[in-house]
Order: C-alpha cells, then structure tokens, then sequence
C-alpha cells in the first residue's frame, strides 16, 4: 500500500492490510507462517524548521501481528515466534536532515525514519517492525544441547558417537601456563 502525500494533505489515511506469506521480503533467516494483519492510521505531520522551511513527516501508528519461523541459535531446529506489536512511527523526507554537522541526537529523533519522493510504501515499514521484533538470539528451549561441533548431529535427539572433546591446538599455549599456575 502506498501511503502518498497529496492523500494525507487532504485527510488521515486509515489502513487496514493483510499480506500473505512471502509477499513481505523477510530475508533467509525468517520465514512468515502466517498473514501479517496490520492496520492503523497514518498522517501528516508538518514541522517547521526556520521561518519559511516546512517539513512533511508521515506518522504511522498501529499495530501488527503474525507468526514467523525462525532456526534455534543453538540446534537450528524451526522455533515458532508470535509478533505482536503497536507502533508509532515518524517518516521524514530523506535528506531532510543532511548536511547538519555531527551532532547529538535524543531517543525519540532516534525512532525516526526516512521516505524518498512523496509517498511512503507501508510495507517498507512493516518488515522493519516485524524485524525489530524478532529476539537476536532463539533457542528452541532453555537446556537446547546444540549440535556437535565435530559431527553436527543434534544432541537434543541423542548422543553422538565422537570422541572426548578435542582440544584446539591454537589453545595449548594458554593450557600450558594453566598448568604451570596450578602446580
């Protein structure tokens, strides 16, 4: 859905979007099990900046949910992941803020994003936010074992058959001064 400036100059845009599975680009590390449904309102936010400068923000507020898949950080077995989220975000023309010298900025201009030309792509928003809410790291459970780092074979179904843990050799000098401290 494109939300354009013209439309939003005369009246809030109301929206209400769902989009099927694989219709939001996600990457390869997400995969969407379920309609992402969202729906909000978007408007138009001038601000002025000097006497005869004036700045259109777009300001999408609303909510989303959906169901993704993502790969446990330690087994990479599928770990479901429910998203749902309100959010209350802030558009400005890209550029707006360039040329400005280096300078510190507060929490709330951190929440701030950037649309090019005079609309903005709701989609575009959404994966961010959809992306924002998934955990850096999952794992399938708390006690997940992983896998083994010499076969690869998942230790949560059963115990591999390898050898006693093999020392790096990159370690042996460190091993080394280990020892000599302990005698």
């Amino acid at each position: 859905m494109l939300i354009e400036i013209q439309e939003l100059e005369l009246h809030p845009v109301d929206f209400r979007e769902e989009f099927n599975p694989g219709a939001i680009d996600l990457g390869e590390e997400v995969r969407q099990r379920t309609p992402l449904r969202s729906e909000g309102r978007a408007d138009l936010v001038e601000e002025h900046h000097g006497k005869h400068k004036v700045v259109q923000d777009i300001r999408l507020k609303g909510k989303l949910d959906t169901s993704l898949e993502v790969a446990c950080a330690r087994c990479l077995e599928p770990v479901v992941y429910e998203v749902g989220r309100s959010f209350d975000l802030l558009y400005r023309p890209l550029g707006t803020d360039a040329g400005h010298e280096e300078l510190s900025i507060t929490d709330a201009e951190a929440e701030i994003g950037y649309y090019q030309g005079d609309s903005l792509l709701l989609e575009d928003a959404l994966r961010e936010q959809v992306l924002l809410a998934v955990p850096l790291k999952t794992v399938c459970r708390e006690d997940c074992k992983g896998l083994c780092p010499h076969c690869g074979k998942n230790l949560n179904e059963s115990q591999c058959s390898c050898a006693a843990q093999m020392e790096d050799p990159r370690w042996a000098a460190l091993k080394e001064i280990r020892d000599k401290l302990e005698q």
